[in-house]
């Protein structure tokens, strides 16, 4: 009866032990989802300003600008020089032309650097995010390796306890089978 009161607890505190290990991995779950939801970027808190100036950046800094952009100065040079050949509005030096492309250097260049900045605060937001991560996944892998060496060592002494458990009892049969065994005196 008491061996049998001594298996059950301690098949009772090993399922307490399994209730807490749940309940810290439900924790550490949670935990890991309130950390990816801070991650998302949100396009809808830029402004008009901050979107335009994006897409502006994104045209200037292509292929398809650049061909544009060379088709327009190579008509607008052909047609003040051979077209309208002594009537030009811009003639050879074309200072008209030169004051138009510092004028459209002079906007975009802003413009490609407001987007930029904005770039590298999002970037700098990732790399705190990614560090969060790790940092979070460190603690995580720690906890994890403190959660299985306590479960091991509870497993140890609960080994420990049922192996002094079964001496106690191999010591008690051993006793009855020598008593057992034992030529009776009274004969």
């Amino acid at each position: 009866m008491k061996n049998k009161k001594y298996v059950l607890d301690l098949l009772k505190s090993e399922d307490e032990q399994l209730r807490k290990m749940h309940a810290i991995i439900e924790k550490a779950l949670t935990e890991e989802t309130l950390i990816t939801t801070t991650i998302q970027d949100n396009d809808e808190e830029r402004s008009y300003g901050e979107k335009l100036s994006d897409r502006v950046a994104q045209f200037g800094g292509s292929w398809r600008f650049i061909i544009i952009f060379g088709l327009i100065l190579m008509i607008w040079i052909l047609y003040n020089t051979q077209v309208m050949h002594n009537k030009s509005f811009d003639p050879y030096p074309y200072i008209l032309l030169n004051l138009i492309l510092s004028c459209i250097a002079a906007i975009q260049a802003p413009i490609i650097m407001m987007s930029q900045n904005r770039k590298e605060v999002k970037d700098r937001k990732r790399s705190i995010n990614d560090y969060m991560i790790n940092l979070k996944s460190e603690i995580e892998i720690r906890n994890l390796h403190e959660k299985v060496d306590l479960s091991i060592i509870d497993q140890y002494k609960h080994l420990c306890d049922i192996q002094q458990k079964q001496l106690e009892l191999l010591e008690e049969l051993n006793k009855k089978v020598r008593l057992l065994s034992k030529p009776s005196n009274l004969s």
